[in-house]
């Protein structure tokens, strides 16, 4: 039987789904202009798909996983066509045409835009982004699926399974999220085999002075911690609970001071030892809860961060698991595997997904400071639904980088 082509509803135009407007106020054209020449890729002739057209339809189809190449392109024609001249005539390319034009734009530049726009957006009134007057993040990593090509396979590898390999390929992504917005930032992508300590080192980049930084006990390491360390934002992150920490000074809330060395020489000679606190803690009448706990930090001085709070504070990391399940499940859509067959193509959509999530993100954050909610109590799904069906009446997108219609 043949495949159906999945299409959204009958009559359906850009005004009713994809809204250009939180698209192009998130990242505005300015910006991607000079991202498009900065990386060589501004359209030098007319064509039916520019390049700053195929980026904002790269983002769109993050918001329609379901739906068609061609038909997520049709609305996106149309709704540019009727903000253009209404009365335009829309054509829309075939897929040869769509996978030539993003084929041409290649990936660079949707990595470049989503480095230079997608950054933490809590301000002093957000409620939940902060602590002591830092601001909380949190280092993780997750993978996702992508379409089951040989060129794919080869690029990015599967992961094994009891009955041989996983049905798909996976790429495999680290993230920094700021906790209070879940917005999800500083991410680094690759192939399933490369580890998540090694994506970590270029996610860490993404640390400033004045954060927090939360993460779990896989990420830890000397080398790690003090490239974490030296980008100015202090730490909080979850050890074994068996790691050798000689305590140095005790202080009266049961943290102590200790040091961390690079090795085993550098640990019996006492050379080179970086200066911690450790906070040990036990979750009492938790079901499946661990004997106890072990949190290292750069807060050296229990006055200005208790270890009750920090034990309690550590907890905030799984913020950032609803960030990804907001990705992979809400905007992606249960088991939707990245469509894109080649793997330039599946980095660029992998950019193009996280900038989705980004402008849903910071609607939902300048709706909560509207009023005055928490970000985290307004449904990241509903927001979803209405961008998909809502548009400002302004123009939005330049149909053409002269302005004149497709």
């Amino acid at each position: 039987m043949a495949r159906r082509v999945a299409v959204l509803s009958e009559g359906t135009r850009i005004t009713d789904y994809i809204s250009l407007g939180v698209i192009t106020k998130t990242f505005p054209m300015a910006t991607l202009r000079t991202v498009l020449r900065a990386t060589g890729k501004a359209s030098v002739r007319q064509r039916d798909l520019p390049a700053h057209v195929v980026v904002y339809y790269v983002i769109a189809l993050a918001l329609y996983m379901q739906a068609s190449y061609r038909e997520v392109l049709r609305c996106l024609l149309e709704g540019i066509a009727w903000l253009a001249d209404p009365s335009a005539k829309v054509r829309v390319a075939g897929r040869s045409g769509i996978s030539q034009a993003r084929a041409r734009l290649g990936s660079e530049p949707l990595r470049q835009l989503h480095d230079a726009v997608v950054k933490p957006i809590a301000v002093s009134a957000s409620k939940g982004a902060w602590y002591r007057g830092w601001r909380l993040v949190s280092l993780d990593g997750s993978t996702l699926d992508v379409a089951d090509e040989p060129a794919n396979e080869e690029a990015f590898g599967r992961p094994g399974s009891s009955r041989g390999s996983s049905a798909y390929p996976q790429i495999r992504f680290v993230a920094l999220v700021e906790n209070g917005t879940h917005v999800l930032f500083a991410s680094q992508m690759a192939g399933y085999g490369t580890g998540e300590v090694t994506l970590a080192k270029a996610a860490l980049a993404g640390l400033r002075k004045g954060m927090l930084c939360l993460a779990d006990r896989q990420f830890f390491g000397f080398e790690l911690w003090n490239q974490a360390r030296e980008s100015g934002a202090d730490l909080l992150w979850r050890i074994k609970k068996n790691m050798r920490l000689a305590c140095e000074q005790r202080f009266s809330d049961g943290s102590y001071l200790s040091r961390i060395y690079r090795g085993e020489r550098d640990w019996r000679h006492k050379t080179g030892g970086v200066s911690v606190r450790v906070v040990d803690y036990r979750l009492e009448g938790i079901a499946g809860a661990e004997p106890i706990y072990r949190l290292l930090t750069t807060i050296l001085d229990p006055d200005r961060a208790a270890a009750r709070e920090l034990a309690a504070l550590y907890h905030e990391r799984w913020e950032i698991e609803p960030a990804l399940d907001e990705l992979k499940t809400h905007l992606r859509g249960a088991k939707i595997v990245l469509r894109s067959k080649t793997p330039e193509l599946v980095r660029q959509e992998f950019y193009g997904l996280m900038m989705a999530h980004f402008a849903i993100r910071s609607l939902i954050h300048e709706a909560a400071l509207k009023a005055d909610e928490d970000p985290d109590r307004l449904s990241f799904l509903h927001a979803v639904r209405v961008i998909r069906r809502k548009l400002p009446a302004f123009n939005a997108i330049p149909p053409s980088p002269q302005g004149r219609p497709l």
